[in-house]
């Protein structure tokens, strides 16, 4: 599994909504500005973020983006899920994935099943709350 782009910049996005939580409302100009993000690129995160129901956006003169939730109550894996598609190690085991015709005579498939099911709980373990700790 290989995080792409998108996936790293929504998790550093949520820790600065979440750090910046006391304000109103914060523009993408700032987000963009502080984490080194170009403004287009931002908004196709926020705006996948927002339709998700992950960020309330408000556009216009003193518009901006806020979490919906606290920050302990984002977890890594669904922002991941969302932004990647799918965390699975092969494609067998993506959602709705067709059944491979090896299925019941795989030799490797315990093995991905049980790496799918530690790397899905170990990211579905880790809040947006615990990565802005230092």
């Amino acid at each position: 599994m290989i995080v792409s782009t998108r996936g790293r910049y929504a998790l550093r996005v949520m820790i600065d909504l979440a750090e910046h939580s006391e304000e109103e409302r914060i523009p993408l100009k700032e987000i963009s500005a502080r984490q080194e993000i170009s403004q287009k690129y931002l908004e196709a995160i926020m705006t996948l973020l927002s339709k998700n129901g992950f960020v309330d956006a408000v556009h216009g003169k003193g518009g901006g983006y806020k979490l919906n939730r606290e920050a302990k109550d984002y977890k890594v894996g669904e922002i991941l899920r969302l932004t990647e598609g799918s965390l699975a190690p092969v494609s067998c085991l993506e959602k709705n994935a067709p059944e491979c015709p090896k299925h019941n005579s795989c030799r490797t498939i315990s093995m991905w099943t049980k790496l799918d099911n530690l790397v899905s709980g170990y990211l579905d373990s880790v809040s947006i709350a615990d990565l802005m700790q230092k």
